[in-house]
């Protein structure tokens, strides 16, 4: 059995701050501070999905709350509409349509000793709790909540790599804190382990397979209180001693309280040993202070919200705002210890004490909104986000597509992270290999990684007999391919640019004259047969997690074709004003993900998140005002079911964060951001380096959401987009508002956005 000596000698160090005194914070944010605007429970009804729990930016540790897992809508590990606590977990995904994490539970009990969990149906069978939201807290990086079964008050907030938990019991003799290695939000633990390191240190390990098909992690936990007496069981059956390997293994901490004794806990995680663990511990976390750590973990989130200022007199936009960017900031995810040690895709250790390294990549989602904006305010973490990305190229082969917890785990279509890296380059981000960068952009786009690439490199399509979500992948491919060749045309390799560019129009393939849609094309050349555009062919045929008027548009990176395809502006102009009218109704077995519906456009899926911004590329500019001004005030509000579909990691509120300040990446890899309607009077964005980017509205209100006319630094500016470049110079944006559309606005030609910006 495994059993570590040097854990316990870096352990007696953590002693020493045992008794220190324990103050309660109660979590109440300061007046001035912009989390008070944050409220985690938006999302967490409906179909949102989000993390309710306490996190820091970009935090590796995510501690939270579990509920029993009752379907997909418990993809997070909680659900608003529930009641039943099972108990408290350290790893845990936000917005996503798949399961995982929810894992390294622990849990405070009172009384008979009860084995297992529990059920949804009769919980007191085990040992989860009831809990009401008349009891519960949750703000920026901190959670509380009465467990009503017991009488226990749970507190926990975060630095990085560890959680702490402030938990108030009552007077017993029978008061225990349960660590569950067994349970998980969906997946299935391999293997096991827990032993006890000392009167106050555990520490142990959970292998598992799920969504993540190998996932590592190692944990190690320190307790303000000795522990009495230590209880291990695997599954049912009682084990000897304080530890044990096994699949299902979880141990009771037994201990004596006094009425309303506060015992603080320190959780520390791990991608590669408990050593590592309890190390994060000793360097994040040496004193027993809650209220300190609870506002350093404020002022870390204080710091970020700071970086875009808005202001308005509507309340409610100023919550949904805030919450919208806390969201953007869940993930991606570090994944390492403090000494710079993380575990790779291919499951060896690595060493990089010069950057921090990110798992929890969401990539189909989130390369759409999500990147672009952390290019204007995550600067300094954007040239680790990419390195990240590269190492996990050089251990997998290709560049990740859906990578969680050390794992690639291939989800949803396309090679996402290809624009995430051009868009990087091109915007001039330095601290990368950029040969290396151009390397894995192009072998993932030419190997046999991805299906349907061989084919497309066969046929210059992917046949729809040869390959499900055909159309999809190969759109998704194409928005990549043209990022690729921009990307190589600037580094001088004129050869893979030309082809490129080629692939990057595969989507022209797929578009029927005659139906004006994109559809799936046989390997003979015939088109599919029967085609219905609001058929459910969603994940079997053509399409994924959409139909085919949600999929015409998907050609951010090249709308001018498409016009081109459609006829011209007035015919492209008249599809697209049917798409926002058309019936809302969708064929039964269509994709749940299909939500957040204005006629056939889904905003609650990521692929529609640019089509109202396209009317700009027509030169109607002023059409995608109403349309965004609706979904702003309409989609998204501060309610527990304010999001119409899932948050994906951030993509979802990262659509608001930049549509709510006036303009939109709709290419998301050419340095260009298309203008819809601003939402504040002012907005502020500290760029760093003393410089700032000031959006200024005039004549701005609910009534007037048409772009009248546009100054940039005081001069007069007639286009309808902004570069890249002169946000990041700093200055003033001034925008002037009224009822009724300047249709003259960014109506000529060259005032239009196009494809090539850079």
């Amino acid at each position: 059995m495994q059993k570590l000596k040097s854990i316990k000698t870096l352990g007696l160090s953590l002693l020493l701050g045992v008794f220190a005194s324990c103050q309660l914070s109660g979590g109440n944010n300061n007046d001035n501070s912009l989390t008070q605007y944050v409220d985690p429970y938006i999302g967490s009804g409906g179909h949102g999905h989000v993390f309710v729990g306490a996190s820091v930016p970009f935090g590796a540790v995510q501690a939270g709350p579990s509920n029993f897992h009752k379907g997909w809508d418990w993809c997070s590990s909680y659900h608003y509409s529930d009641s039943i606590i099972k108990g408290f977990s350290h790893l845990h995904l936000s917005g996503t349509g798949c399961t995982d994490l929810g894992e390294f539970l622990i849990m405070p009990a009172v009384g008979e000793l009860k084995v297992n969990p529990g059920s949804q149906e009769n919980p007191e069978e085990g040992y989860a709790s009831y809990y009401s939201h008349d009891t519960e807290k949750a703000e920026a990086g901190y959670y509380k909540v009465h467990l009503d079964t017991y009488n226990v008050d749970v507190e926990m907030t975060t630095t990085e790599r560890v959680a702490m938990h402030q938990i108030s019991y009552p007077k017993s003799d029978e008061s225990r804190l349960i660590i569950d290695l067994k349970e998980g939000n969906g997946d299935q633990a391999t293997e096991t382990f827990f032993h006890k390191v000392n009167d106050t240190i555990v520490a142990g390990y959970r292998f598992s397979k799920g969504w993540a098909a190998d996932q590592r992690e190692y944990f190690a936990m320190v307790l303000s209180k000795p522990i009495n007496e230590v209880l291990v069981y695997d599954g049912d059956k009682k084990l000897k001693g304080d530890a044990g390997k096994g699949k299902a293994i979880k141990a009771f901490l037994q201990f004596s309280t006094k009425s309303f004794e506060k015992v603080q806990v320190k959780f520390g995680m791990s991608p590669v040993s408990m050593e590592n663990a309890l190390l994060n511990i000793k360097t994040e976390m040496p004193a027993w202070n809650f209220s300190e750590i609870l506002a350093s973990n404020k002022a870390k989130w204080n710091k970020e919200l700071e970086k875009i200022q808005i202001e308005t007199k509507d309340e409610e936009a100023k919550r949904v705002f805030y919450t919208a960017m806390y969201h953007t900031l869940i993930a991606p995810n570090i994944f390492d210890d403090v000494n710079g040690d993380y575990r790779g895709t291919d499951k060896e250790v690595y060493n990089n004490k010069n950057r921090t390294n990110y798992t929890l990549f969401s990539l189909w989602d989130t390369y759409r909104t999500a990147h672009p904006l952390y290019t204007i305010t995550q600067p300094e973490r954007v040239p680790d986000m990419i390195n990240s990305m590269l190492e996990i190229y050089q251990q997998q082969g290709k560049l990740p597509v859906w990578h969680l917890r050390g794992n690639e785990t291939n989800t949803m279509v396309g090679y996402s992270a290809v624009p995430v890296v051009v868009d990087a380059y091109l915007k001039g981000f330095k601290g990368f290999d950029v040969e290396l960068a151009y390397e894995a952009v192009k072998t993932t786009a030419m190997g046999d990684f991805e299906p349907g690439v061989k084919e497309l490199q066969k046929y210059g399509y992917i046949p729809c007999d040869m390959m499900h979500e055909s159309v999809a992948s190969a759109m998704e491919y194409a928005i990549s391919d043209w990022g690729i060749a921009q990307m190589a045309q600037a580094l001088g390799k004129s050869e893979d640019a030309k082809y490129f560019t080629e692939r990057a129009k595969a989507y022209e393939k797929y578009f029927d004259p005659k139906d004006r849609f994109m559809k799936g094309r046989m390997k003979d050349g015939s088109w599919r047969t029967p085609f219905d555009p609001v058929s459910a062919q969603h994940r079997v045929n053509d399409y994924c997690e959409g139909n085919a008027w949600q999929y015409l548009w998907l050609v951010p990176q090249d709308p001018e074709g498409l016009i081109q395809l459609l006829g011209g502006d007035k015919p492209f102009v008249a599809k697209l004003d049917s798409l926002f009218s058309i019936s809302s109704e969708l064929e039964e077995g269509a994709s749940a993900d299909i939500t957040g519906l204005i006629g056939q456009y889904a905003h609650g899926n990521e692929p529609s998140h640019h089509v109202t911004y396209m009317y700009a590329y027509a030169g109607e500019q002023y059409k995608t005002a109403d349309k965004v001004d609706y979904i702003l005030n309409e989609l998204y509000t501060d309610q527990p079911d304010g999001l119409c579909g899932n948050e994906d990691c951030g993509q979802m509120s990262a659509w608001y964060v930049m549509s709510s300040m006036g303009f939109y990446p709709v290419n998301p890899s050419n340095g260009a951001y298309v203008f819809g309607r601003p939402l504040f009077d002012q907005v502020s964005i500290d760029l760093g380096e003393g410089k700032k980017f000031t959006i200024k509205t005039i004549n701005n209100n609910k009534e007037n959401i048409y772009i009248q006319s546009v100054k940039l630094n005081g001069q007069d500016y007639s286009k309808s987009f902004i570069t890249h470049k002169d946000i990041m110079m700093g200055g003033e944006l001034l925008f002037e508002m009224g009822a009724e559309p300047n249709k003259q606005f960014g109506a000529k030609p060259e005032d239009r956005p196009k494809s090539m910006v850079y």
